[in-house]
């Protein structure tokens, strides 16, 4: 699957779509390929605070538990509550039905510490 030119990337394999100032976080389709099945979506809490960085979800897979850092800082305003009972869209639709959380950024120049599609993609070719 090609990486959608209009998301900012991490480092981390997470993608964020912008919205105003509000942020749609998810893993990309290398993150979600290299866990393999994925059975379990540990969800934040609405309301909750986080900093670029932190970790505030959790996907457990067939082959581990992986954690979801924060691309941006900010309070969680919305979680994807289909994933309680399909984990699998973060398989079958990482960048559109498996979306992860949206958060109310906090500080929107978070965004310039990410990646774009172009400089994700070397990420990749690369192997990080």
């Amino acid at each position: 699957m090609e990486n959608p030119k209009d998301l900012k990337y991490t480092k981390d394999h997470e993608w964020v779509r912008v919205e105003g100032t509000k942020a749609v976080i998810g893993v990309t389709d290398t993150a979600q390929s290299l866990m393999g099945d994925v059975v379990f979506v540990e969800l934040p809490e609405p309301g909750s605070e986080y900093g670029a960085g932190d970790a505030a979800a959790n996907i457990e897979s067939v082959k581990a538990v992986s954690e979801v850092f924060m691309p941006v800082g900010g309070k969680i305003i919305e979680v994807n509550m289909e994933l309680e009972d399909s984990p699998d869209l973060i398989n079958k639709d990482a960048f559109g039905e498996g979306w992860i959380l949206v958060v109310e950024m906090s500080d929107p120049g978070d965004l310039d510490n990410l990646l774009s599609v172009e400089e994700y993609g070397k990420l990749i070719a690369e192997g990080e």
